[in-house]
């Protein structure tokens, strides 16, 4: 795989998945595939990036304060932890987004690293074009970090086997990846990565 590329893996916390308090069908099922990834990316000496939501208690993302949601990955609570089996490199960049009380924050590209860095601006300095996108939630996290990296001038694989969604309606998955597939990204499983010699 060549050395522009990057995985980057969004918000697979505790309460996006089964037992949460914003639990997505079935959500710990992307933490194995996701592991599979991480350990090819490391393999190939190519950086990692996991994004985590991380609201404050009252923020409008929330429905008490006029937002969609319950109260979910409250800073510094085991809601907004990352999954316990998530094999995280020590070396990951932590994405944080979701601090503005004023912001949904839905898009990893919202997001800074813990030196304050906006996400593009660090992808820009290490000189990474293709960013490989899995995690929660296909409609509406992962949609926005594919979207707006994809405006960014990225490149943007989905990486099917590593997505779970939300799915209010039942096509709101299926109409995200279309959406994403007109805006330029493609799309791939772990074995077409082997398959296809990306190494």
């Amino acid at each position: 795989m060549g050395g522009r590329r990057a995985l980057v893996i969004v918000d697979v916390q505790n309460d996006f998945c089964p037992g949460g308090a914003l639990p997505v069908p079935e959500g710990d099922r992307v933490v194995p595939a996701l592991n599979a990834y991480i350990e090819k990316f490391q393999k190939a000496g190519l950086a990692v990036y996991a994004s985590r939501d991380w609201h404050p208690e009252k923020t409008k993302h929330f429905k008490a304060f006029g937002g969609l949601w319950p109260p979910h990955c409250v800073q510094n609570t085991q809601g907004a932890k990352f999954h316990p089996d998530l094999k995280l490199p020590k070396d990951t960049v932590i994405l944080t987004k979701g601090e503005d009380p004023n912001e949904d924050s839905y898009s990893a590209f919202h997001a800074r690293t813990k030196e304050k860095k906006p996400f593009a601006a660090d992808l820009k300095e290490k000189g990474i074009e293709h960013l490989y996108v899995g995690g929660l939630a296909t409609d509406y996290c992962v949609r926005a970090t594919v979207l707006d990296g994809l405006k960014n001038g990225f490149k943007a694989t989905l990486l099917m086997d590593a997505i779970k969604g939300v799915n209010i309606k039942p096509e709101d998955s299926a109409e995200a990846i279309q959406e994403m597939e007109r805006g330029g990204a493609d799309k791939i499983t772990f074995y077409e990565l082997r398959v296809a010699g990306c190494e």
